[in-house]
């Protein structure tokens, strides 16, 4: 049987590959990255129980997720701009959100591949159809490669989309500026406190703080700022320092302990814009290559990017398991059912995420947050 081609070494990739040597199916593996160790992976994942917990379990793999598991870092609060607790739910252990560093979690299923899955190095530059359902890869170094079964996993600028679809993601209007504190517990006590043993949240109009507590008491926080790529262009982000002084200056007012996130932060700022593509985006079948994960449908961060390839990944390999003799209908079932699933992501991940919350939503913490500020910045002025 001739492999399944894969562009990208991403979670979603990966859990293709592991889902297809599961049911006996040889796959490879194109990554850009010139090994596993080449970049950092980013912070926590929550993987659900009803998509990333199931994608796992068809890779064979849950009691591996369970031993890479940060424990008590389902615990959740929301704080007021002045770092007050406006709602908290702690982790007992039963809800259907663990948590996981991305790198553990790529890490677990490199480890579950056939040595030789994955070819490092190869950046993809292009693909063009040869008729027949075959296509064929470029890459950076020269090479090319042809294939009857191709998969584009590799991202939000994927260079195999354009074979399915003229869609280009735009910028969501609005980007997160990253940062970390290291040893928290230590050297930010205050900091540490006010975020807590899982993740934390502090919203207001077009702007939030938002952290979660990894390993070895680093904090990694996600600022995020409704602003224009041309108001980010005014930021220049190869001086650090100016770079959170100016972020933070968003923040002013707020309390010290949250914008210490920002201030204090042990790494340069980087910022990440967000992109997406239109709602609801589909192709027409194209014989021979389909899409999974934020290639075939990438939304500004929501929590669910991770988990939906990842499912992508599994209901592929299920699928062309299903149809060994005819690939090609196993690519346009999995199609069918991923779009149908997509469409209705968006009203599950608010049902879950109202789970999570209890009787309270992002709404009412906004509002609660913004009367909070309101009241503070009052009595201030009447002391004053």
């Amino acid at each position: 049987m001739k492999p399944v081609t894969i562009i990208g070494a991403g979670l979603g990739g990966l859990t293709l590959a592991r889902v297809l040597h599961m049911h006996g199916i040889p796959s490879e593996v194109y990554e850009a990255d010139a090994s596993p160790k080449a970049r950092a992976q980013g912070g926590m994942l929550d993987i659900h129980d009803y998509n990333g917990q199931l994608a796992l379990e068809a890779a064979g793999l849950t009691e591996a997720f369970r031993a890479i598991v940060l424990e008590g870092r389902q615990a959740i609060r929301a704080l007021g701009q002045d770092g007050g607790v406006l709602f908290e739910k702690g982790d007992d252990g039963t809800g259907g959100r663990p948590e996981a560093q991305r790198a553990d979690l790529r890490r677990m299923l490199l480890n579950a591949l056939p040595q030789g899955t994955v070819r490092w190095g190869r950046r993809v530059t292009g693909a063009h159809g040869l008729g027949g359902g075959r296509h064929k890869v470029t890459f950076a170094d020269g090479g090319t490669l042809t294939t009857s079964v191709l998969v584009g996993a590799d991202g939000a600028w994927s260079r195999v989309r354009p074979l399915l679809s003229a869609s280009i993601p735009e910028y969501a209007g609005t980007s997160f500026v990253e940062t970390y504190l290291f040893d928290a517990d230590t050297r930010h006590p205050a900091v540490a406190e006010t975020v807590g043993g899982g993740s934390m949240l502090a919203l207001a109009p077009d702007q939030a703080i938002t952290a979660h507590r990894e390993r070895n008491g680093t904090l990694h926080a996600y600022v995020s700022l409704t602003r224009s790529l041309e108001w980010f262009d005014g930021i220049d982000f190869s001086d650090p320092a100016a770079a959170a002084t100016h972020v933070a200056a968003e923040f002013d007012g707020w309390a010290p302990e949250l914008t210490a996130l920002i201030s204090d932060t042990d790494t340069p700022p980087v910022l990440r814009p967000h992109y997406s593509l239109p709602q609801g985006h589909r192709w027409d079948r194209v014989p021979g290559v389909t899409l999974v994960g934020d290639a075939a449908h990438l939304l500004a961060p929501n929590g669910e990017g991770a988990n939906w390839a990842m499912c992508d990944g599994a209901e592929l390999g299920e699928a062309l398991a299903t149809h060994p003799d005819d690939f090609e209908a196993a690519l346009a079932a999995y199609e069918q059912a991923m779009f149908a699933r997509m469409s209705r992501a968006d009203d599950e991940t608010a049902m879950h995420l109202e789970e999570t919350l209890g009787d309270i939503n992002p709404e009412d913490l906004l509002a609660q947050s913004h009367e909070i500020s309101v009241t503070t910045e009052q009595a201030a002025k009447d002391s004053a």
